[in-house]
């Protein structure tokens, strides 16, 4: 009877294995995978060592959201236009550039910090000229994955796995670079994220891919962009989820952008408890993805988002009072958990009831509400951390993530398909 209780559990969880992953079937998405793994590592080795490099060139809380707002302004900006490229043009080709383009920025970095002539100012205009990538790389890789996974009934699981791929990488970068910063400096750090591209070209020139039919439409980018509004914000389901997400990113996001000075200040530590905090939001973020993946079908997801948002906010609020290492990094697991999974329901859902030809339009609001509104957050908080100090500002974010919260919840409405 033991025996066949130990065969069923392992039956169970090869089974369970199988679901969670079941995407990596499709050879285009397993290429995909393997190679946006090794790059995502370099890309968050990267996020670590620049607002770091940037505080420790000025020691100016102020000028570290000035970083931070310049490497997510572009997004802002240009994301509702991207969007329309993106339904206009080859997705995949515009991933190959935005790859191409990111690792030459990562190189100039490198080159800026060896040779000893970096400056506040390099790391600001960099880091605006990876925004502007940015704006066109994510609605394109958003849009892309449609087109490498043939079974729409994978798609949610696909996206699932896609948000833990981004969390293993969040999970492990953080860490590696408060060791290489300790050990080496933020140079080697760049130097890493440079090679990492190669990884995800390589994948990217391996794939079988169906040619997408550019289309024009014979008509102006404006009027897309009119048809692309009218879209996403006349629809109230996509419309409340492009709202929950911006204001999470606009007043919660920018706890990454705090993060060193709570660190150092705060719990008195250096680069390695910086990277510790972050990889510890990274291990929470990681979960809620793998949990995602796991679930077989995305009915029920809608209710997630509102519930996660609050989970995100709660952790801020307890985080914001912790001044010990150890209890701040539960509460940074749980404060990643939740933004995942509010993040990552919100893909699922708008990918499902969105149409093919408006895909490309409704990710780039859903960038634009990620990352676009995140620049003004980063400004927001570092004004906010220079009167109020940097607890009480993660506070004010944690309470406004949870209003937001309350107020999507209470103007539900059932999803279904949007055309």
């Amino acid at each position: 009877m033991s025996n066949k209780i130990v065969i069923g559990k392992i039956k169970g969880g090869a089974e369970g294995l199988k679901v969670t992953f079941r995407s990596l079937k499709y050879r285009n998405y397993r290429l995909f995978f393997g190679g946006q793994s090794i790059s995502l590592i370099g890309t968050w080795i990267q996020r670590i060592a620049t607002p770091w490099l940037a505080y420790d060139l000025t020691h100016s809380v102020f000028l570290l959201g000035v970083v931070g707002f310049a490497g997510q302004i572009p997004t802002f900006l240009l994301t509702p236009f991207a969007g329309v490229f993106t339904d206009r043009w080859n997705r995949y080709h515009i991933m190959v550039v935005t790859q191409i383009l990111a690792m030459i920025q990562a190189l100039i970095l490198t080159w800026l910090v060896f040779s000893g002539s970096i400056k506040v100012w390099h790391i600001i205009v960099l880091n605006g000229f990876l925004g502007c990538i940015n704006a066109f790389d994510v609605p394109a890789r958003q849009s892309f994955v449609v087109q490498m996974v043939e079974n729409k009934d994978d798609l949610s699981n696909a996206i699932a796995l896609n948000s833990s791929m981004v969390n293993g990488a969040r999970l492990l970068g953080p860490s590696v670079a408060g060791m290489l910063i300790a050990a080496t400096g933020e140079g080697i750090c760049f130097l890493l994220n440079a090679l990492s591209y190669l990884f995800v070209i390589w994948s990217l020139m391996l794939m079988k891919v169906v040619p997408k039919e550019e289309n024009g439409k014979g008509t102006s980018m404006i009027a897309e962009l009119k048809e692309g509004i009218s879209y996403t914000f006349g629809s109230g389901p996509i419309r409340n989820i492009i709202l929950l997400l911006a204001l999470v990113s606009l007043m919660g996001m920018p706890y990454a952008v705090l993060m060193p000075v709570f660190a150092k200040e705060i719990l008195l530590g250096g680069s390695h408890t910086f990277g510790f905090l972050m990889g510890a939001s990274g291990l929470g973020a990681l979960m809620g993805a793998l949990y995602l993946a796991s679930r077989r079908s995305s009915r029920g997801l809608e209710k997630i988002i509102h519930l996660a948002a609050g989970v995100f906010g709660f952790g801020l609020i307890t985080f914001s009072f912790s001044r010990f290492l150890a209890l701040s990094l539960v509460l940074m697991v749980v404060t990643g958990l939740g933004m995942m999974l509010q993040m990552a329901s919100s893909n699922t859902v708008l990918q499902t009831i969105v149409d093919d030809d408006r895909r490309g339009r409704v990710m780039g609001f859903y960038t634009m509400a990620i990352m676009g509104t995140a620049p003004f957050g980063s400004l927001l908080a570092g004004s906010a951390a220079k009167v109020i100090g940097v607890p009480n500002t993660l506070l004010l974010g944690g309470i406004s993530c949870v209003v937001g919260a309350i107020l999507f919840a209470c103007n539900f409405s059932p999803m279904k398909k949007i055309s």
